[in-house]
């Protein structure tokens, strides 16, 4: 099984595909390196395209330890990039991956062609942020003494999540048994550490504004903790361009695919062409 070796020695499981310019896919919190197969399939037809499960997802290593930051996340998937040799890469994230998307765009942003970020910033809310952290502790607590698969229930009924229920209840139906299926030390850490442990976007201004890569923010109108965030986003990335996607939740690229694909490769498109300009910054001062 191919996997890269982090910094701190932990084995990821990646997959790949297809030739040219590399783009490479970071999941959310209930997913893994399979639910991008959609886009791996579609992708691959004119693109190196890779796919792979975070620290925590079997059949990646689940590490003991505080080894679950922000941080450990972004630069495990630098990690990947780094054992295929690729010096940059269009970024396609969803939910914990588009934050880890971000973070590359933060702090290593000659690695990023483009950034793709997708229901990105629940949990950034100031005003709310213990009540999340707290949250967020108690949700790992639950992975660790009731197991994923009890989890995995609950989680199915999450607001957002009903627009995937609503639209394609098999495709719903197969998406949580894989969940149910997670490991649940590695979900447990990641919660606690990465989801509970992360800055919110709204404490990061002034180095999102320095961001120059080219992104697309792609949210659902009934994601509502996702909402405000992109908006946020929108507003600071010089070169952001936002794509709303009308009566969709939070699992965008599984409950929309062709329209998520479909925005995505002209993104990608336009961004190759050079036709993805930095925002004027007399429209920024003018905000």
């Amino acid at each position: 099984m191919p996997h890269a070796t982090t910094r701190d020695d932990v084995r990821i499981y990646f997959e790949e595909g297809g030739q040219g310019t590399p783009i490479i896919f970071l999941h959310e919190f209930a997913a893994d390196y399979t639910n991008w197969e959609p886009q791996m399939r579609y992708f691959s037809r004119g693109h190196r395209c890779i796919t792979y499960s975070a620290r925590g997802y079997t059949p990646s290593d689940v590490p003991s330890g505080e080894v679950y930051t922000y941080k450990h996340f972004y630069t495990d998937a630098l990690a990947v990039l780094d054992h295929l040799k690729i010096d940059c890469a269009h970024l396609v994230g969803l939910s914990m991956g588009a934050y880890s998307s971000l973070q590359i765009g933060l702090n290593a942003p000659e690695r990023a062609l483009s950034m793709t970020l997708a229901g990105v910033g629940s949990g950034s809310e100031l005003e709310n942020l213990d009540a999340w952290r707290k949250q967020c502790r108690a949700n790992a607590e639950q992975f660790e003494t009731l197991g994923t698969s009890e989890v995995a229930k609950v989680t199915r009924e999450a607001p957002s999540r009903i627009p995937f229920l609503v639209k394609d209840p098999r495709g719903h139906a197969d998406f949580y048994a894989a969940l149910a299926r997670h490991d649940a030390k590695g979900s447990a850490s990641t919660m606690r550490g990465f989801q509970g442990g992360r800055p919110s976007i709204y404490t990061m201004t002034d180095a999102i504004r320095n961001v120059a890569t080219p992104a697309l923010i792609i949210c659902g109108d009934e994601d509502d903790p996702c909402v405000g965030p992109s908006l946020f986003l929108k507003k600071h990335l010089p070169a952001a361009g936002l794509a709303m996607f009308p009566k969709s939740g939070h699992v965008l690229n599984l409950e929309e695919p062709a329209l998520f694909n479909e925005s995505v490769e002209r993104f990608v498109t336009l961004v190759e062409a050079g036709r993805w300009p930095v925002r004027d910054p007399r429209s920024v001062a003018a905000n």
